[in-house]
């Protein structure tokens, strides 16, 4: 009973009157990003709004990040419409209540991946995101925010802006709401400025009547978003091998995506809060919602960094504002559909305006002459990948690489060699910097072997062999000596680096020779038998 009680932390002080406010404002704010999201792949607006009921309920509950705020994302969403793609050319004709229950099939097979990534602790992986890659993402996310709601500019089903009046009250409208959410924080903070904003502009329209377009226009021709509660929805599909060859890529890349996104927003949320998220509960979270999601008829999703930032900029902390805007958003759905659906979408669009403004990282151009060439390069490349594709798991995949390998290439240059020769006419090499897969080719180049004497010490003191490259390294190199008839000595190896060698014992060759003048320092003491004649190491380190 008391590990049950340990998921929640009754000790942390709760402002309800913010918590319930600021819920209400994630709550419309949530509306038309389902509605636009269940849209992308041909979904019904209560596919896209019931995932984000169940997902902002559950994560809100049980997820590893208080305040954080998940539901029906384009990320997910964009990767339905490959899903269809596929069903219609494997079942031609197959139809849209078929499709939907191959769908519901793929978010549960994510949501028991997710789940598994939870167990086994993955999300501490989130941790080898570099941080020009978090700037990148967070200005790439920010630009998509901008960028989606200029189609709220151009009149509904053409390719044409707004004209006249229209456009100067779609206009006017987005600036009011956007004062309003900069300027009342200057004067109040007892109210979130963004549900006021939102209140304001919607008093102002629905009262005197203004021609504007609202959330209702947003919606194809006969759909709303009234409905009742999630109902039950268990994919009748066949459970065939061949079933889950279709769904399984499509339901690994939807868990994938979710949760790199939901991780990467759970470390944003973090640094605004200064405090620390649990993300291996979190993954869990994500899987639980998304299993239900699948059950209750809703298309699946992820962490909202768009909402997340609406619910702390708000000044919500605590789980009661995810809590609430799950309701909140289920009472709009089976009871306020009406009001909702007459909501002018220029109070929306100036939220999320105004929520982009203040996602991206304008502390990032200034970092440009401070930060090493590459990391600039991989900030810019992974904000185009994000901004242009959308592809938010490629774009952050592709920077983690990108930094992995200009770290492995400065690390490669790092690595020298202090040589000298003693009293004993022995030639020492003390080798600086790692010894792994970049720097062989440089280690190598240290050695003068034709013109070497007959015993050489290789130390180790001030370096590592980290892989089995660098074991391939140190085998080359006592070939080379070993044919001229010229005996190879290594000193100071770390015992992990022995470890090493004696794991790649049946694979690799090491022709390292020991005599009784020159040691190998280990841990262990030497046996003194007759591999010390021998060319096989590993006996003769006690190992």
């Amino acid at each position: 009973m008391a590990k049950i009680f340990n998921l929640f932390n009754f000790k942390q002080k709760v402002d309800y009157k913010t918590e319930i406010l600021s819920g209400l404002t994630v709550a419309l704010a949530l509306v038309p990003e389902a509605i636009a999201f269940a849209l992308i792949p041909g979904f019904s607006p209560l596919t896209g709004l019931y995932a984000a009921f169940v997902l902002a309920l559950i994560t809100s509950i049980f997820g590893g990040r208080p305040g954080m705020i998940s539901g029906a994302t384009g990320a997910v969403a964009v990767i339905f419409i490959g899903l269809i793609l596929e069903l219609k050319r494997n079942f031609p004709g197959i139809e849209p209540e078929t499709i939907l229950n191959y769908v519901f099939a793929t978010v549960i097979i994510a949501g028991l991946l997710q789940i598994l990534a939870g167990v086994l602790k993955l999300g501490k992986f989130i941790r080898l995101v570099p941080h020009p890659v978090m700037f990148g993402f967070v200005n790439g996310l920010a630009i998509i925010i901008f960028m989606a709601q200029f189609p709220n500019f151009y009149q509904k089903g053409t390719d044409s802006l707004l004209t006249g009046m229209n456009m100067v009250m779609m206009l006017g409208l987005t600036l009011l709401t956007m004062l309003i959410i900069w300027g009342l924080p200057k004067l109040t903070k007892a109210i979130p400025s963004s549900l006021v904003a939102i209140v304001v502009v919607s008093a102002i329209v629905i009262g005197f009547g203004i021609d504007t377009l609202t959330v209702a226009d947003t919606m194809r021709e006969g759909e709303s978003i009234k409905g009742g509660f999630p109902p039950l929805s268990i994919p009748q599909i066949p459970l065939t091998f061949e079933t889950f060859k279709i769904i399984f890529p499509y339901a690994a890349i939807v868990a994938g995506v979710g949760l790199i996104e939901s991780l990467l927003t759970l470390n944003i949320i973090d640094e605004i809060t200064e405090t620390r998220g649990n993300s291996n509960r979190e993954c869990i979270a994500q899987g639980s919602a998304n299993i239900l999601s699948g059950f209750l008829s809703g298309m699946g999703g992820c962490a909202m960094i768009g909402q997340s930032l609406i619910n702390t900029s708000s000044g919500a902390r605590a789980r009661l504002s995810g809590i609430t805007a799950a309701v909140m958003l289920l009472v709009f759905i089976m009871f306020g559909s009406s009001v909702i659906e007459r909501l002018p979408m220029a109070a929306l669009v100036g939220l999320m305006f105004m929520v982009a403004i203040g996602t991206f990282e304008w502390a990032s151009f200034k970092t440009f002459r401070k930060m090493p060439n590459s990391d600039v390069v991989v900030m810019i490349l992974v904000t185009l990948i994000t901004a242009i594709t959308h592809n938010l798991a490629v774009a952050v995949l592709l920077g983690v690489i990108i930094s992995a390998l200009a770290y492995s290439w400065e690390n490669a240059k790092r690595i020298r060699a202090r040589k000298y020769i003693d009293e004993n006419g022995v030639k020492h090499y003390e080798i600086y910097g790692p010894l792994f897969f970049g720097s062989t080719t440089l280690f190598s180049e240290k050695f003068d072997v034709p013109n070497d004497p007959e015993n050489i010490i290789i130390d180790f003191k001030e370096s590592r062999v980290a892989d089995m490259s660098g074991i391939e390294a140190l085998n080359k190199i006592t070939e080379r000596y070993a044919k001229l008839g010229k005996k190879v000595h290594l000193r100071h190896l770390s015992n992990d680096c022995i470890r090493l060698l004696e794991n790649a014992e049946e694979i690799i060759d090491v022709n390292v020779m020991e005599d009784p003048t020159y040691k190998v320092m280990v841990d262990k003491p030497l046996s003194k038998t007759k591999d010390a004649e021998t060319k096989n190491p590993f006996k003769l380190w006690g190992l």
